[in-house]
């Protein structure tokens, strides 16, 4: 098995604990490397569990980094942020960050890695965090070039930041925006399936070197996913159209909260659909049946009803 021993930077996250869940299952040893390991929980019966250990890792850090790559012959980095804080910035954490995972994984001679992307990642993208994405897989090919780049859509699942965000604010609020008119088309994936993707890329030695895009059945304006939101937890919210411009506005100002809900970075996001482009590989090369969103959004969002 080529996945025998996995280290994952990133594992406690929402994506992560998916990956780390199946790759126990299917019989590798986890080390999930992360800042906090007494935070990591993982359910399951004992032996899933006994596969997986959590160790004390920062990405930032050239020594906890090769440490929690030690003996590992495949790496998975999954580290991102959303929006920067302090000395947490795009460049650092997505670019010099993967770059540090790369060249350790190279010099521990792993034989696999994994780097998460996103879709859209882009040099030429207008927005920092897509730039930033695209300098991070250059920085991890030039040090491992037989990294395996996985780029999802809008990913989801229980935990989701996406649909539990916009569910959560139909709670309390009258109406949810639709920046830029809501006709920005997204193609949201399901959890499982990019957890599945990644344990098919460490098994075959096919993928190595190649980039995969990975997104649902169906592509949405983002009108429609929150219609279809509305739907599922049975509630009537007004969808009010917010041009760009005053997003714009809104993120510059919001940008500067602790956790803030929106960003002038993720605006200019918004301007550029996130759906697949149709030149890179995905599930279906991969052998996993995208899940359609309808068939998932009912086993979390009902408590929101």
């Amino acid at each position: 098995m080529i996945h025998e021993r996995v280290t994952i930077f990133g594992g406690s996250g929402f994506v992560g604990k998916q990956i780390t869940e199946r790759l126990a299952v299917a019989g590798s040893t986890v080390r999930v490397a992360v800042r906090h390991p007494d935070k990591v929980r993982h359910d399951g019966p004992p032996e899933i569990r006994g596969r997986i250990e959590a160790v004390r890792a920062d990405v930032t850090d050239d020594a906890s980094v090769r440490a929690a790559v030690e003996g590992a012959n495949a790496v998975i980095n999954l580290v991102g942020i959303l929006y920067e804080t302090g000395r947490a910035s795009f460049t650092a954490i997505h670019e010099q960050s993967a770059r540090r995972v790369a060249t350790a994984a190279r010099d521990c001679a792993a034989v696999r890695m994994v780097q998460m992307s996103a879709l859209g990642a882009s040099p030429d993208s207008p927005s920092a965090y897509a730039r930033s994405k695209a300098a991070g897989e250059r920085a991890v090919r030039e040090v491992f070039p037989g990294a395996t780049v996985v780029r999802p859509s809008i990913v989801i699942g229980p935990e989701d930041d996406f649909f539990n965000q916009f569910a959560s604010m139909a709670g309390y609020s009258p109406a949810l925006p639709l920046i830029g008119g809501g006709r920005t088309r997204f193609q949201p994936v399901y959890v499982g399936d990019v957890a599945a993707a990644v344990g098919v890329i460490l098994d075959r030695e096919d993928t190595a070197g190649k980039t995969y895009e990975l997104g649902g059945p169906r592509t949405y304006s983002f009108k429609q996913l929150m219609e279809l939101l509305l739907d599922q937890i049975g509630k009537r919210r007004l969808l009010l159209p917010l041009p760009f411009f005053v997003a714009e506005i809104q993120g510059m100002v919001l940008q500067n909260l602790p956790k803030p809900p929106l960003t002038r970075d993720q605006v200019e996001l918004l301007k550029t659909d996130n759906v697949l482009g149709g030149h890179e590989p995905g599930l279906r090369e991969l052998g996993v049946e995208p899940t359609p969103i309808e068939e998932i959004l009912p086993t979390y969002l009902n408590r929101y009803r």
